[in-house]
């Protein structure tokens, strides 16, 4: 299989000239670098690379507003996403933006090429890191809120939009009792160890799950 055309972005010049010298060395096809969002999105939209590498947080855009932007405009390109983030949120929302690859920014080339290699072929490629954390922590965090009731759902929706309970109330035209029952039912449900008023915290820390329920 011949080596895919590459895009690669970073606004850290250092970081971006050792990945581009290392693809270089590797006889990878370099078509075009980047150290802005706006530069990456402008290169993709003019070069269409097979695979686009992109640091996740870049002046103008992140990476996965490239992405998201790419994707409305029907483009062919691949994306791999080089991150230090592990949270549980960012791996989730990478997974549901439908990005190819998503690396650890401290990954050996090997594991780069690697993950390149797997992406061309069709595959998605995540790092073992957040192969586990989507094992051990998303995924059975999303089979706990299936068990909420379609009220349950829309009040953790609203908490994890940083509403308190009294304005869940009047939006929903409820008591606020009602609401602080429904808090305790979630928590009872999701079995988490917190009480009601750690609630906001951890919606928080799975605000993009739970805003797709």
């Amino acid at each position: 299989m011949d080596k895919p055309s590459i895009l690669v972005a970073d606004d850290h010049p250092l970081l971006l000239k050792g990945l581009v010298d290392e693809l270089l060395a590797k006889n990878y096809n370099v078509v075009a670098q980047a150290t802005t969002g706006l530069q990456a999105l402008e290169a993709i939209m003019d070069k269409t690379p097979c695979i686009a590498i992109l640091d996740i947080e870049m002046p103008l855009f992140s990476g996965m507003e490239i992405l998201a932007k790419a994707k409305k405009e029907g483009l062919k390109t691949k994306f791999i996403i080089l991150t230090s983030h592990k949270e549980e949120d960012f791996i989730y929302k990478a997974r549901e933006l439908g990005i190819d690859g998503y690396l650890l920014k401290e990954e050996p080339i090997s594991e780069i090429e690697k993950c390149i290699q797997k992406v061309q072929k069709g595959e998605t490629y995540f790092s073992n890191t957040f192969k586990e954390i989507l094992e051990t922590a998303i995924n059975p965090q999303l089979q706990k809120l299936k068990l909420l009731s379609p009220s349950e759902r829309t009040i953790l929706r609203m908490v994890a939009q940083s509403l308190t309970s009294k304005e869940i109330a009047g939006q929903l035209l409820i008591s606020f009792r009602t609401v602080q029952k429904h808090r305790s039912n979630i928590i009872h449900k999701l079995d988490i160890n917190i009480g009601e008023e750690q609630l906001d915290r951890w919606a928080q820390r799975y605000r993009t799950l739970i805003l797709s329920l």
